[in-house]
């Protein structure tokens, strides 16, 4: 069980094993980020997210980030989240879809800090998908409602700090609309870091909204810069290259 002292600004975990205290860690300067750009379909799912917040960490000011692209580019939401936070701060960028479990997502906050590492706080991602996200809503616990279990996800919420966002790019600005950006980023955090996020035991809930668009110009020019990723990977001068080659504004 973890015992948390609430403040505004800082929080302390106790780790226990049974009944041995394992650790105690304080964390300051919690920052909660959520991608959004409002979409009648995704209304619902931004709602249960941000109330889900409001109601687990109340201390916690959650805000929205987006930017003045045409289109929506997460890539560049979640850098510019990051860029507005303090320096020693924790930031949580949280989809604006997805839900995570309280424990596993304090224990990836306290780890967050001084790993050097990006943290995921879920081993398991269920998408529930239209029935299990109407369950949810009704109020059927989130363990229970129908979903399907998306192996390989790398996305929905980060945990991270400016200082270890910065050591491996963030994320890849040049992948505008959907699709891609959380794969290449996942190999560039493997590949300049040498070790894949870290994840925290736990689940996380993805609801349903209309699914975007994946086809088109766009689309194949993300699937092109992916395929770039893809050869680079392992390669630290190669991936390097890669992200330099950036604009430089790409990482804010």
């Amino acid at each position: 069980m973890d015992l948390r002292e609430r403040d505004p600004r800082t929080f302390r975990i106790i780790a226990q094993d049974g009944d041995s205290p394992l650790r105690l860690r304080t964390v300051s300067a919690v920052s909660i980020f959520i991608p959004w750009r409002p979409a009648p379909s995704r209304e619902a799912a931004f709602e249960a997210v941000t109330r889900w917040y409001a109601d687990e960490f109340p201390e916690f000011s959650v805000r929205t980030v987006d930017t003045d692209d045409d289109v929506f580019v997460l890539a560049a939401c979640r850098n510019r989240a990051v860029a507005s936070a303090g320096a020693d701060d924790v930031v949580v960028i949280n989809d604006a879809d997805t839900i995570p479990e309280p424990e596993a997502l304090l224990a990836a906050i306290a780890a967050a800090r001084t790993s050097g590492l990006v943290h995921l706080p879920y081993t398991a991602y269920h998408w529930l998908g239209a029935r299990g996200s109407a369950q949810y809503l009704s109020g059927v616990a989130s363990e229970d409602c129908d979903h399907e279990l998306i192996r390989g996800a790398c996305s929905g919420v980060y945990v991270t700090t400016p200082r270890t966002w910065a050591a491996h790019g963030g994320q890849d600005e040049r992948f505008r609309g959907w699709g891609y950006e959380d794969a290449a980023w996942n190999l560039a955090h493997q590949t300049m870091l040498g070790h894949p996020p870290q994840r925290h035991e736990g689940r996380v809930y993805a609801l349903h909204h209309l699914a975007e668009t994946r086809a088109g110009a766009r689309f194949e020019t993300n699937a092109a810069l992916m395929e770039r990723y893809k050869l680079a990977a392992g390669d630290g001068a190669a991936m390097r290259a890669l992200l330099e080659a950036r604009e430089p504004a790409s990482v804010r």
